[in-house]
């Protein structure tokens, strides 16, 4: 799942929309590490200029599902992704964010290989110690996830409510999770 909503205030646009070094859209690179990555069913979370994102960028077979209150925060995409998914005999999911084009296919399928593959999946990725992203959220946690995920929290609450059945997956050899909250100096 991509949460690709927000209206990126401090980057001057949604960052769904903002094109990276190697000519994608930032949605479209996220969809393609997902699905590289070894995901078999991508959902994207729309919100800021959903319109623009379904005419202007190449999603292939991916879902898009739209939060209709994507401006209270990060929150409310991952509880509308989740829901989404609620729908479907999925058993996990992978998070991806929009802005952190420094996280590809490799982190994605070290998450994938590295967990149970069950409903009871709960994995971060780890850079440098720290949780980050990609994170893999099996069925079993996803009414906890959502119950705290508020603001601009996500699912941190529930990972730090559950520190003790969270796996971390070092990524930091392969991956950079920076996320882009301005654009680059020119």
């Amino acid at each position: 799942m991509v949460l690709a909503a927000g209206g990126g205030r401090r980057y001057g646009g949604p960052k769904a929309l903002v094109r990276h070094e190697d000519g994608r859209l930032l949605v479209e690179r996220a969809v393609a590490n997902l699905r590289d990555g070894g995901c078999t069913r991508i959902w994207v979370v729309l919100g800021a200029e959903a319109g623009r994102v379904r005419d202007e960028a190449v999603l292939g077979d991916a879902e898009l599902v739209e939060n209709p209150v994507w401006k209270s925060g990060m929150g409310s995409s991952l509880r509308v992704g989740l829901a989404a998914l609620a729908e479907t005999d999925a058993v996990a999911a992978a998070v991806l964010l929009v802005d952190t084009p420094g996280i590809g296919a490799d982190a994605v399928r070290r998450l994938l290989d590295a967990a149970p593959g069950g409903p009871s999946a709960l994995l971060t990725a780890t850079y440098k110690g720290k949780r980050g992203h990609p994170v893999i959220l099996g069925r079993d946690h996803w009414s906890g996830v959502s119950t705290l995920a508020t603001a601009d929290v996500g699912a941190r609450a529930y990972l730090v409510a559950h520190a003790d059945q969270v796996q971390g997956v070092p990524c930091e050899d392969i991956a950079d999770d920076t996320d882009l909250d301005v654009p680059p100096e020119e």
